[in-house]
């Protein structure tokens, strides 16, 4: 006789249980997709009607190199194209096309950066510079990006009904940047994780106020970076691919990760280039 304690359990699991008509069928949250991913761009020279393409090969075997002594050493550097004619403005915006980074710098003149395929390797352009740039992340984004352009009000905010935990966010967040230190432990409060309300965001938008950058990261999802008008603060959102906020932070740093360049992909960018520079030829 089998003993009913070596039998399998029933009634237990997926499929055990009667579902009635009144019971919602269970829904998943849609998985991320549509990723972007790296492919190089082999432009035509003889789509350019001929024309003498040297001085834009050249610039761009120094932005190759100039990928490589950053990878290596940090720092930045720049490269003009304000010498250059259409026709070899033309390859170089064909080779370098978008990449996953831009970002809109309220400064004057304002500057629209994009980064080019090649990780680290980033387009300037403004109403005075047309420029390539070769760093982790441009200087121009870290110069004062904190410049209010909307007044931070701090603990001035005027309360409304439904403002609940955001007043001791708004300490904290002062506070860490009263103390920063570029030697200090990145600090972050996660919004996502903590107790609040609708009325508690807007309340934090207005007490911390904005800054002169934003940068929008598309990659697997998007990713949002704003500063604010407090210095060393910024607020940092990831979406899906179905642009719903999943993770919503403040961070206290100088620059969040998410929107530089890692030095292995500085390395990685020179030698793409160069690759790419040799099919051209």
């Amino acid at each position: 006789m089998t003993n009913p304690f070596m039998m399998p359990p029933t009634g237990f699991g997926p499929g055990s249980q009667p579902l009635d008509q009144q019971d919602e069928a269970l829904e998943y949250m849609p998985l991320p997709q549509d990723m972007r991913t790296y492919s190089p761009r082999i432009p035509e020279i003889e789509e350019l009607g001929g024309a003498d393409v040297t001085p834009a090969l050249a610039l761009l075997a120094q932005v190759a190199d100039a990928a490589a002594e950053v990878s290596a050493s940090g720092g930045t550097r720049q490269f003009d194209l304000a010498g250059l004619d259409p026709a070899n403005r033309a390859l170089i915006a064909e080779t370098m096309g978008s990449g996953e980074v831009s970002a809109k710098v309220r400064a004057i003149p304002a500057i629209a950066v994009q980064e080019s395929v090649f990780a680290g390797i980033w387009s300037l352009k403004s109403a005075t510079a047309d420029l390539i740039e070769v760093a982790a992340i441009p200087a121009c984004v870290t110069r004062a990006p904190f410049t209010p352009v909307r007044k931070a009000l701090g603990k001035d905010t005027p309360l409304a009904d439904g403002v609940v935990n955001a007043p001791p966010l708004q300490i904290e967040l002062f506070d860490k940047s009263a103390a920063f230190s570029p030697e200090a432990d990145l600090h972050v409060i996660n919004l996502s994780l903590l107790p609040h309300t609708e009325e508690d965001l807007a309340w934090l938008d207005q007490a911390v106020g904005e800054g002169a950058v934003t940068i929008l990261s598309r990659g697997y999802g998007n990713c949002r970076v704003t500063a604010t008008a407090i210095p060393h603060v910024w607020r940092v959102q990831f979406f899906n691919s179905q642009d719903t906020l999943i993770l919503d932070t403040f961070e206290v740093t100088t620059m969040p990760e998410v929107a530089c360049a890692a030095p292995e992909d500085l390395g990685d960018s020179a030698r793409r280039l160069t690759s790419v520079l040799e099919a051209i030829r």
